[in-house]
Protein backbone atom coordinates (compact mmCIF):
# COMPACT_ATOMS: atom_id res chain seq x y z
CA UNK A 1 0.00 0.00 0.00
CA UNK A 2 2.81 2.12 0.54
CA UNK A 3 4.20 1.73 -2.88
CA UNK A 4 0.76 3.11 -4.03
CA UNK A 5 0.90 6.23 -2.42
CA UNK A 6 4.88 6.69 -3.39
CA UNK A 7 3.44 6.56 -7.01
CA UNK A 8 1.01 9.77 -6.31
CA UNK A 9 3.75 11.92 -5.42
CA UNK A 10 4.92 14.99 -7.08
CA UNK A 11 8.58 14.88 -7.83
CA UNK A 12 10.91 17.12 -5.71
CA UNK A 13 12.18 19.50 -8.43
CA UNK A 14 8.30 20.14 -9.20
CA UNK A 15 7.28 20.39 -6.04
CA UNK A 16 10.14 23.06 -5.42
CA UNK A 17 9.27 24.79 -8.44
CA UNK A 18 5.88 25.18 -7.59
CA UNK A 19 6.36 26.62 -4.09
CA UNK A 20 5.27 29.63 -3.62
CA UNK A 21 8.51 31.20 -2.36
CA UNK A 22 9.71 30.50 -5.62
CA UNK A 23 7.15 31.19 -8.35
CA UNK A 24 6.30 34.62 -6.18
CA UNK A 25 9.97 35.98 -6.92
CA UNK A 26 9.86 34.67 -10.95
CA UNK A 27 6.53 36.29 -11.57
CA UNK A 28 7.68 39.79 -9.78
CA UNK A 29 10.70 39.72 -11.97
CA UNK A 30 8.74 38.50 -15.50
CA UNK A 31 6.66 41.60 -14.74
CA UNK A 32 9.81 43.90 -14.24
CA UNK A 33 11.53 42.59 -16.94
CA UNK A 34 8.47 43.11 -19.53
CA UNK A 35 7.89 46.95 -18.04
CA UNK A 36 11.50 47.39 -18.75
CA UNK A 37 11.41 46.14 -22.08
CA UNK A 38 8.37 48.36 -22.84
CA UNK A 39 9.96 51.13 -21.25
CA UNK A 40 13.25 51.32 -23.96
CA UNK A 41 11.47 50.84 -26.65
CA UNK A 42 9.05 53.60 -25.63
CA UNK A 43 11.71 56.00 -24.48
CA UNK A 44 12.61 58.47 -27.44
CA UNK A 45 11.49 61.45 -25.54
CA UNK A 46 8.50 62.18 -28.44
CA UNK A 47 6.07 64.05 -27.66
CA UNK A 48 3.13 64.96 -30.37
CA UNK A 49 0.19 67.44 -29.83
CA UNK A 50 -1.55 70.16 -32.06
CA UNK A 51 -2.53 73.99 -31.46
CA UNK A 52 -5.57 75.05 -32.19
CA UNK A 53 -7.38 78.97 -31.69
CA UNK A 54 -10.20 79.77 -29.72
CA UNK A 55 -12.59 78.50 -32.22
CA UNK A 56 -10.78 75.37 -32.73
CA UNK A 57 -8.89 75.85 -36.01
CA UNK A 58 -5.99 74.57 -36.33
CA UNK A 59 -2.81 77.02 -36.09
CA UNK A 60 0.56 76.41 -38.05
CA UNK A 61 3.53 78.79 -36.71
CA UNK A 62 2.81 78.37 -33.45
CA UNK A 63 5.63 78.78 -31.09
CA UNK A 64 5.61 75.73 -28.78
CA UNK A 65 7.46 75.70 -25.55
CA UNK A 66 8.73 72.66 -23.44
CA UNK A 67 8.92 73.40 -19.63
CA UNK A 68 11.24 70.98 -17.60
CA UNK A 69 10.59 70.15 -13.81
CA UNK A 70 13.72 71.29 -12.06
CA UNK A 71 13.70 69.93 -8.61
CA UNK A 72 11.41 73.19 -7.48
CA UNK A 73 10.30 75.02 -10.72
CA UNK A 74 9.90 74.51 -14.16
CA UNK A 75 12.64 75.70 -16.98
CA UNK A 76 12.11 76.51 -20.34
CA UNK A 77 13.93 73.73 -22.20
CA UNK A 78 12.96 74.12 -25.80
CA UNK A 79 11.20 75.61 -28.41
CA UNK A 80 9.63 73.91 -31.98
CA UNK A 81 7.69 75.46 -34.15
CA UNK A 82 3.74 73.88 -35.43
CA UNK A 83 3.21 73.26 -38.60
CA UNK A 84 0.86 72.24 -41.47
CA UNK A 85 -2.81 71.49 -39.44
CA UNK A 86 -1.19 72.89 -36.62
CA UNK A 87 0.58 69.60 -35.55
CA UNK A 88 3.77 69.61 -33.62
CA UNK A 89 6.75 67.39 -32.31
CA UNK A 90 9.02 67.77 -29.74
CA UNK A 91 11.85 65.23 -29.72
CA UNK A 92 14.79 64.40 -27.18
CA UNK A 93 12.45 65.26 -23.61
CA UNK A 94 14.80 64.16 -20.89
CA UNK A 95 12.03 63.94 -17.87
CA UNK A 96 8.61 62.94 -16.86
CA UNK A 97 7.32 65.95 -15.32
CA UNK A 98 6.81 68.80 -18.18
CA UNK A 99 4.36 71.30 -18.73
CA UNK A 100 3.62 72.34 -23.15
CA UNK A 101 2.88 76.05 -23.86
CA UNK A 102 2.01 77.40 -27.00
CA UNK A 103 1.92 81.14 -28.21
CA UNK A 104 1.75 83.12 -31.68
CA UNK A 105 2.27 86.78 -31.82
CA UNK A 106 -1.78 88.25 -32.24
CA UNK A 107 -3.47 84.90 -31.06
CA UNK A 108 -2.48 85.41 -28.25
CA UNK A 109 -0.35 82.24 -25.37
CA UNK A 110 -2.53 79.04 -24.33
CA UNK A 111 -2.15 77.94 -20.85
CA UNK A 112 0.83 75.81 -19.92
CA UNK A 113 -0.32 72.14 -19.94
CA UNK A 114 0.99 69.58 -17.21
CA UNK A 115 1.84 66.41 -18.76
CA UNK A 116 2.67 63.85 -16.37
CA UNK A 117 4.29 60.51 -17.89
CA UNK A 118 5.78 57.45 -16.14
CA UNK A 119 9.23 57.16 -17.31
CA UNK A 120 11.95 59.61 -18.27
CA UNK A 121 11.21 60.50 -22.14
CA UNK A 122 8.45 58.38 -22.76
CA UNK A 123 6.81 59.05 -26.16
CA UNK A 124 3.30 60.53 -25.55
CA UNK A 125 0.87 61.87 -27.43
CA UNK A 126 -1.68 65.00 -25.98
CA UNK A 127 -5.27 64.06 -26.57
CA UNK A 128 -6.22 67.67 -26.06
CA UNK A 129 -4.83 70.40 -28.43
CA UNK A 130 -3.41 73.71 -27.06
CA UNK A 131 -5.99 76.61 -27.35
CA UNK A 132 -4.55 79.94 -27.92
CA UNK A 133 -7.49 82.20 -26.85
CA UNK A 134 -7.57 84.48 -29.84
CA UNK A 135 -9.15 84.25 -33.20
Amino acid sequence: MADDEDDFERPRWKAWLLNRFVLTPVILLAIAGAWDVYASMHADGRIVGRVVDAKGNPVAGADVSLWIFNFTTFNEDRHVTSGPGGVFTITGNPSHSVQLMAQKPGLGASSRVPLRLYFRGQNATLTEPLVLPGA
